[in-house]
């Protein structure tokens, strides 16, 4: 998809582009933080038939929400192009021997040859944990490896 930016004096930036479909649509975003999500009339790009209004926390919240599905995809992909090499989502449950403690602690990398590459929390995606991150039940621990190593990874999470 191409993404025509302009900069608009006094306002911010606009994000302008079509869809696969093509929907003309831009985002504008503001020197104060919000974004605006426009939405063009497909006989007049210069009629807009839709506005809608974000704060910056609510942007963020919907890039979020957009880029969860991306990373997921993104890590499907490299997984078709990669043979022998899995991802897997681990769930952490309450009363798991991790919740609670640290990523250093499981040691995942040495004792079962995967690596856990990021950690869903809460519908937000925490890329490339550090040794410190500390789990939560609820947490999804995304982990890549071949099938042997995100199989002793999830058994790592179950039992210890």
């Amino acid at each position: 998809m191409e993404v025509e930016r302009t900069a608009l004096p006094g306002i911010g930036l606009r994000h302008e582009f079509v869809t696969a479909k093509g929907q003309h649509a831009a985002v504008v975003s503001h020197v104060s933080g919000r974004r605006d999500v426009v939405l063009y009339d497909s006989a007049d790009p210069d009629t807009a038939t839709a506005t809608l209004s974000l704060t910056g926390d609510e942007a963020n919240g919907v890039a979020e929400l957009l880029g969860t599905a991306r990373i997921v995809e993104r890590l499907a992909d490299l997984q078709r192009q990669v043979t022998g090499l899995k991802t897997v989502q681990v769930p952490i449950i309450a009363g798991s021997p991790y919740d609670g403690r640290t990523l250093g602690d499981t040691q995942t990398r040495t004792r079962a040859g995967a690596s856990i590459v990021a950690v869903i929390r809460a519908g937000q995606i925490l890329a490339s944990p550090r040794p410190d991150f500390t789990f939560e039940p609820g947490d999804l621990a995304v982990v890549v490896g071949t099938a042997e190593g995100t199989t002793a990874v999830t058994d790592i999470f179950t039992n210890g």
